[in-house]
Parts: structure tokens; C-alpha cells; sequence
């Protein structure tokens, strides 16, 4: 029962009017952002569904080869397998080309943000609040506004995408920064290093396990909020999973939730690899150059 002593706000009819307002008033550019990212996808999914199933799971067996070892890499290999073999790898494919393009564009903006924050104590203050805001919104929510925009299809899903996973990216790689050791820091200076050499030598390479933490958590919340874009029709495992949900067939949800899991660990272990190797001793050795 609604407190009659309290005005209602119309808070939500006031959001509901300024995104028609943007919708319509920047139609043009919205055009041209989903045809930019649906062009890139479609790229993306077609580079990874044309070949047979075992070129591509070869060549990211491969990369997780590169990335931590053989037992990774067979690993992969035999959940690639599994996902093929419960006929999901077309489904699987088309979330991995989702999860790619968000992530990029998450981190094109995430990581120099954080940058900006780490240098810039005003940028901070004014950067959480919105990052905690982002964080605690229900995901469910962001597909809305992007249906409204965007339509239906994996364009929606991909903005919906890159604004749920985007805060992990910001906040790792602020701290990452201020946790550098400040007496290395000075000691680049001491040695006449530039700000922009003492960030590219020094603070970003001692930083890296921090950032590479940070990515590892965009592409995971990235995953997670791609298969709730089923919802808006963005393909991949998501529609399967939200079919599943409609017909209540629990042996498609089972096959879809498993690749998902695959996809899921093989990111996992790859960018957590990646971030171990980060290349500390060459900024450290940068201090004397």
C-alpha cells in the first residue's frame, strides 16, 4: 500500500522520456553504431563458425598452449570437444564473437579511465560512484534501454554487455597503478624518465597482474550478461538457454549451461595465464636505463 503522506516520483517515467528523447534525437548516430558493431560481429562470428569445428578448436588449443602449457591446452581441446559433441558449437562460437567484441570495446575505454583515475584524484571521486552504481543496477535492466535503441538482435546485447562489464576493467586497473611502489616511481624520475615513459615502463608493466585481474573479470561479468542478451534475441547460447527456460527442457538447458561453463573456464585460465607473465623485471630494469 503506497504511503499517501509521500509524493510519488516519477522517477522512471522521467528516464523513459529522456531516452526517447536520445533515441530520436540521435537516430543517425545510433544507425551507425549498430551497423559498426553488427559489421564486426558478423566478421568475428564468420571467422569462427566458416572453418570445421577442429581448425578453430586447434588453433584456440593452441593459444591456450602459448598461454600456460600442454595440460591447458588438451584441456581446452577436450571440452571443445564435449561442446561439439552436444551440438553447441555453432551456439558457442556466436557467444564467443559476443564476449570478443565487448570485451575490446570495454577495455578500450575501461583501461584508460583507469588510467586517468589512478593520475587524477578529482577523475576518481567522481568515476566510483558511477562504477558503483553500474556494478549494483540489476543486469536485466540494461536490456532495456538497448531494446529501445537498438532493437532486438546481438547489437543490444553487445552495448548491454560492455556497460555491465565495463567497472571491473576501470577499478583493477586504478589500483593496479596506485599499488606500484612509489620509491620506484621516484626512482625513474631520479633517472630523468619522462611521466608518459615512467606510465608505458614502469607503472603499467608492474601493474599488469592487477589489470589482467581486471580483464579476466570484464570477460567473465562479459559471459555472464551475453547469455542474458538471449532474452533480446542476440543469438549464441543465450537464446538456447532462454529456450530451454520457455519449454522447460531441461536437457537443452544442461548442453547450453555446460558449454557455457567450457567457454567460461578455457577465458578463465587463459587471461589469468596471460596475467601471470606479466613482464615485472623489465620495468624494474627500466628504472636505470
Amino acid at each position: 500500500m503506497t504511503d499517501t503522506l509521500v509524493p510519488r516520483i516519477p522517477l522512471g517515467h522521467w528516464v523513459e522520456a529522456f531516452i526517447d528523447w536520445i533515441t530520436a534525437t540521435f537516430r543517425i548516430v545510433f544507425d551507425l553504431i549498430k551497423d559498426v558493431l553488427g559489421g564486426v560481429y558478423e566478421l568475428l562470428e564468420t571467422i569462427l563458425t566458416s572453418p570445421p569445428f577442429w581448425v578453430v578448436a586447434i588453433v584456440l588449443a593452441a593459444l591456450a598452449l602459448l598461454a600456460k602449457g600442454w595440460k591447458l591446452a588438451v584441456g581446452s581441446l577436450a571440452g571443445f570437444v564435449v561442446i561439439a559433441g552436444v551440438n553447441m558449437w555453432g551456439a558457442a562460437m556466436e557467444t564467443l564473437a559476443l564476449v570478443l567484441v565487448a570485451t575490446l570495446i570495454a577495455l578500450v575505454i575501461a583501461i584508460p579511465l583507469g588510467i586517468w583515475a589512478a593520475r587524477n584524484d578529482n577523475v576518481s571521486r567522481v568515476v566510483r560512484p558511477v562504477l558503483d552504481f553500474m556494478q549494483t543496477m540489476p543486469a536485466f535492466v540494461y536490456l532495456i534501454p538497448t531494446v529501445v535503441i537498438f532493437l532486438t538482435g546481438p547489437v543490444p546485447g553487445i552495448i548491454a554487455t560492455i556497460v555491465f562489464a565495463l567497472a571491473p576493467g576501470v577499478r583493477f586497473t586504478e589500483l593496479g597503478i596506485r599499488q606500484v611502489d612509489k620509491e620506484v616511481v621516484e626512482a625513474g624520475k631520479a633517472f630523468g624518465s619522462t611521466p608518459g615513459r615512467i606510465l608505458r615502463q614502469i607503472q603499467l608493466p608492474l601493474a599488469l597482474p592487477t589489470i589482467m585481474a581486471g580483464v579476466n573479470q570484464v570477460i567473465m561479468l562479459a559471459l555472464s550478461m551475453v547469455v542474458l542478451a538471449g532474452l533480446v534475441g542476440s543469438g549464441g547460447l543465450g537464446e538456447d538457454v532462454v529456450a530451454a527456460l520457455q519449454r522447460v527442457d531441461v536437457a537443452l538447458g544442461f548442453e547450453a549451461g555446460i558449454a557455457v561453463v567450457i567457454l567460461a573456464m578455457f577465458l578463465d585460465r587463459v587471461t589469468s595465464a596471460l596475467g601471470e607473465r606479466a613482464p615485472v623485471s623489465r620495468a624494474l630494469a627500466a628504472t636505470r636505463d
